[in-house]
């Protein structure tokens, strides 16, 4: 079997970002482990240990990096958050102060609110039609 297990995030600070992921959207700490050069193995996970793909959190080094904290994917919506319960996750994640960008929406291929992390990368909240 293959699968994509990590993605990168790069984002600007790993604690922030780990409060933001585990609190506000309600991934799980999967692992934060020190590296000898200072930096973090950082994985956050949606759900239970395996079940898709989890976050790699990457701090920025250097300018270039920098730069794209928040803008990795040119504006667009870049990540997709699928449940099986769109109203009870998007009530607790507005609650929570994340910002969502639109009012829920119900289209043909299920229901769905663009909101954006902490650093203003464009997520998809996703309950798919059944």
């Amino acid at each position: 079997m293959r699968r994509i297990a990590l993605v990168t995030l790069v984002v600007d600070d790993y604690d922030e970002a780990i409060r933001f992921y585990t609190e506000a959207l309600g991934f799980r700490l999967a692992e934060d482990t020190p590296r000898p050069d200072g930096s973090r193995w950082v994985v956050v996970e949606p759900g239970d240990i395996g079940q898709g793909t989890a976050l790699l959190l990457a701090r920025a080094e250097g300018d270039g990096q920098r730069a794209r904290i928040g803008d990795q994917t040119g504006g667009r919506v870049g990540f997709f958050l699928y449940t099986d319960d769109f109203a009870r996750d998007h009530a607790r994640m507005a609650a929570a102060g994340v910002t969502f960008l639109e009012d829920p929406r119900h289209e043909p291929y299920g229901s769905v609110a663009v909101f954006q992390d902490l650093y203003g990368n464009r997520w998809d909240l996703l309950q798919p039609a059944a």
